[in-house]
């Protein structure tokens, strides 16, 4: 059956096939570590802190990681992360005097590492494989990646949660690292070895985007995805269980759903956004989209703030911010690799992720502290503020070149 693809439709098989294991193991490992240590009595906000290494290293690892894909091509750079992840897998195996919370953030700075690699290359491979001038053909396959990615990630949260109550801690990190060494080893065997590779040897200097449009899209991914985890990340969860009374399983499933709908509705945003009438996205687009997400989180602090129906406003905003916000990230992930360069492609998707990993760091750090000091009321207006950013920066985006 494979025989009878393409050779490029048989490549991004392999890529999504290797993201899609990456995802399935990253978003359990993450369920299986705070269920674990929730359970040895840490708080959430102290469990947090476990994955602070895990975002801070995202920043250095899309710089080099896009440079690395460039010089030595993008197959090496997807195996390298597939391999980290399994070291970092294999650090959680040992003995549980040893999970300090030192080795733990360890393991996930690793993970953090791998999973940036992994992610960069995947993204990177589409352009070099989908033809040239096929926009809307790019379109829908960086939505189906990014969408069927994070839908993945919800489901990995569940698998977490099962393997740990079925076989425990322990085996379920071994189960994940056996399955990811077969992906890995097949991946080795059969991802081609020039993919992504760039005609000629750039500069480490090189890994700066020197191009107008990908800084601008970089700036405004940045606050876009700092304005989601300000508030989702930490202050979120501690919120639902601290304000509602839920357990940490209602809170995990609850945010589990959260991501698989969204990772859905990312993969459908080409048919939400102008599929039907053979469209791409322009920078208008970009900006009303990012002006309709800015209302919600200063909605549902107004509603908070005047206790009107809180519970009902933050759950059903909390569930048409994602959709809005899914939409926001398919547009902005179409847009990387539209506007990317073909020859070294990876040190533009690279640059662009740094961005990315940069705002979620942001975010992570103001959720916590930002809930600790004020509340989750302020870390709203903290989220409306950086898509305020956001729209105004999208605006600066060329219309030529996105339409």
């Amino acid at each position: 059956m494979m025989s009878q693809l393409s050779q490029s439709v048989r490549q991004y098989l392999i890529v999504t096939g290797n993201y899609w294991c990456f995802t399935l193991t990253d978003g359990a490992q993450r369920m299986l570590v705070v269920l674990y240590f929730y359970g040895l009595g840490y708080d959430a906000l102290d469990i947090a802190l476990l994955f602070v290494f895990y975002e801070a290293f995202g920043v250095v690892t899309n710089l080099l990681g896009g440079w690395l894909g460039a010089r030595w091509g993008l197959n090496k750079t997807m195996n390298i992360g597939l391999g980290m992840q399994i070291v970092a897998l294999a650090m959680l195996l040992v003995p549980a005097s040893w999970l300090t919370v030192i080795w733990v953030m360890a393991a996930q700075a690793l993970s953090g590492i791998a999973k940036d690699l992994n992610k960069m290359s995947a993204k990177s491979s589409i352009k070099v494989l989908v033809p040239k001038g096929e926009s809307g053909q790019l379109y829908q396959w960086v939505a189906l990646l990014t969408g069927s990615k994070n839908a993945l990630k919800g489901i990995g949260f569940f698998i977490g949660g099962l393997l740990l109550t079925t076989i425990g801690f322990q085996n379920a990190i071994l189960t994940m690292t056996i399955v990811l060494a077969i992906v890995w080893c097949f991946s080795l065997w059969q991802l081609k070895e020039d993919l992504g590779k760039s005609n000629s040897k750039p500069k480490f200097s090189d890994i700066f985007s020197k191009s107008r449009e990908i800084n601008i899209l970089s700036a405004a991914r940045m606050f876009l995805f700092g304005a989601r985890d300000v508030w989702f990340v930490v202050a979120l969860p501690v919120y639902l269980s601290s304000q509602f009374g839920w357990d940490h399983w209602t809170v995990g499933g609850f945010l589990a759903l959260w991501v698989i709908g969204y990772g859905i509705v990312q993969s459908l945003a080409p048919h939400i956004t102008g599929k039907k009438k053979q469209q791409v996205p322009s920078a208008l687009a970009i900006t009303l989209w990012a002006l309709a997400l800015t209302a919600l989180p200063a909605g549902i602090a107004l509603s908070l703030q005047l206790s009107f129906y809180p519970q009902i406003i933050l759950l059903g905003g909390l569930i048409v911010f994602g959709a809005i916000f899914a939409i926001n990230s398919s547009l902005h992930s179409y847009l990387i690799v539209q506007f990317a360069s073909k020859d070294g492609v990876s040190m533009d998707v690279g640059f662009y992720y740094m961005a990315n990993a940069m705002g979620r760091l942001i975010g992570t750090v103001l959720s916590g502290w930002m809930y600790q000091e004020y509340g989750l009321i302020s870390c709203l207006w903290v989220s409306f503020g950086f898509l305020l950013l956001t729209s105004a920066i999208s605006l600066w985006l060329p219309k030529a070149k996105a339409a």
